[in-house]
């Protein structure tokens, strides 16, 4: 451990699980306060009690909108502060589109870019007063690259691109930095739909990421100098031809 984000106090969306639980467990080890959102009160605490005493739950439902307008004097109480948000919850859903489900479509629709560009606006005005902070977001190489076989995911995600391109430059005068890690495949719930068929050649042939090499890619986001922005970080396994 080196240490570098000791003294800072992080909120992170979706972190039960997947990305988002690897990424508070790597903050944890490099000094950090992190407070895990997500609507699973028991496995949050579970999860809380499992860490240790610098990682803190908090319960909220992303798809509940004044709940997440309400967060940031939740977070303030629980942990005093906040020098990083990361946006990393999210939902898949892949196919054709003449096969799909609109409703569907529309939950994952929901939290990708409504609850993800709520929840910013929740904390934004927080880190431009103390002219300082990060605001993170979970994104995916779909959101720069059109997947032939997920079109309403890809169209998510260019959602998440165009605005993390845009409030970086609204933000970056107050001294907040904005950007994404747009990572491949990654073996999280977020494929569990995928073709069985499909899951087994990927696993076989290497073209999965873990999420702790995601949650790596994200410290070193968030460890560079002030004076340096990732503004979009791909990481891709070496198998993947995009």
């Amino acid at each position: 451990m080196t240490e570098l984000m000791k003294g800072k106090i992080a909120a992170i969306t979706g972190a039960a699980s997947g990305i988002g639980l690897e990424c508070a467990r790597t903050l944890l080890a490099e000094g950090a306060t992190v407070v895990l959102i997500d609507r699973a009160k028991d496995k949050l605490e579970a999860l809380c009690a499992e860490l240790g005493e610098n990682a803190k739950p908090l319960v909220v439902d992303l798809l509940n909108g004044p709940e997440v307008s309400g967060m940031l004097p939740r977070i303030l109480e629980v942990a005093g502060g906040l020098d990083i948000f990361h946006a990393n919850a999210g939902a898949y859903v892949g196919g054709a589109v003449a096969e799909g489900d609109p409703d569907a479509w529309d939950r994952m629709l929901n939290l990708n870019i409504n609850a993800a560009f709520r929840s910013v606006h929740a904390v934004l005005a927080h880190m431009i007063a103390q002219k300082s902070g990060d605001i993170l977001f979970t994104s995916s190489i779909a959101g720069v690259v059109p997947v032939v076989w997920e079109p309403i995911y890809t169209a998510s995600k260019f959602a998440v691109q165009a605005f993390v391109h845009s409030t970086r430059r609204q933000v970056a005068p107050h001294g907040v930095r904005v950007g994404a890690v747009l990572p491949g495949p990654v073996v999280t719930a977020l494929i569990d739909d995928w073709p069985k068929a499909k899951l087994d050649d990927a696993l076989a042939n290497g073209s999965l990421m873990q999420p702790k090499e995601v949650a790596d890619a994200v410290l070193f986001m968030l460890s560079r100098p002030r004076n340096i922005t990732i503004r979009d970080l791909v990481i891709l396994p070496n198998s993947v031809d995009l």
